[in-house]
């Protein structure tokens, strides 16, 4: 897809999120159900079953999928896509490009072996490795673009309101 196209597919959508900005306001949803037999939960992604489970930092066996990987996986996936529509709206030349994301995790935290460690990411990195022959300032643009419209990185940066409730 070009810029052209690009824009052409989302004049619409900001047309009327213009016009009437409560359409623009979207609940997106998960769910997951607890497993009876193991620890471990079954998330219904809509295109896919999947099944989290313990790392083998916290007992684990490693063959199910990882909270917190499916975290930096969600950063990576919504940063890549972001990355390729600034790219495409800015028409910047871009070849092959490969984002990465790591986190540092203290499990004495998530275990309760030490009330100073904290229980989840104390730092998260992400990268890009870009094939391009942009200059420096077109990068740098590229790249803050895409900070700033990520998704998953904008809610892990300005921590959202969230909540928490049980019923029977």
């Amino acid at each position: 897809m070009d810029a052209e196209g690009l824009r052409a597919l989302q004049a619409p959508l900001k047309d009327a999120y213009r016009e009437d900005a409560t359409r623009a306001l979207i609940t997106l949803r998960a769910r997951g159900a607890v497993a009876e037999q193991s620890i471990a939960c079954r998330i219904d992604t809509g295109k896919a079953i999947v099944t989290a489970g313990l790392h083998p930092a916290t007992g684990g066996t490693g063959m199910e999928l990882c909270s917190g990987d499916m975290l930096l996986e969600a950063l990576v996936a919504c940063a890549g896509v972001t990355l390729k529509a600034v790219a495409t709206a800015l028409e910047f030349r871009l070849g092959e490009a490969v984002v990465s994301a790591e986190g540092d995790l203290d499990f004495r935290g998530t275990l309760g072996v030490a009330r100073d460690a904290p229980v989840g990411f104390r730092a998260i990195r992400l990268a890009f490795k870009l094939d391009t022959d942009e200059p420096q300032q077109r990068i740098d643009a590229l790249i803050k673009l895409t900070e700033r419209y990520c998704v998953v990185f904008q809610t892990l940066a300005v921590r959202p309101e969230l909540s928490v409730s049980a019923e029977r």
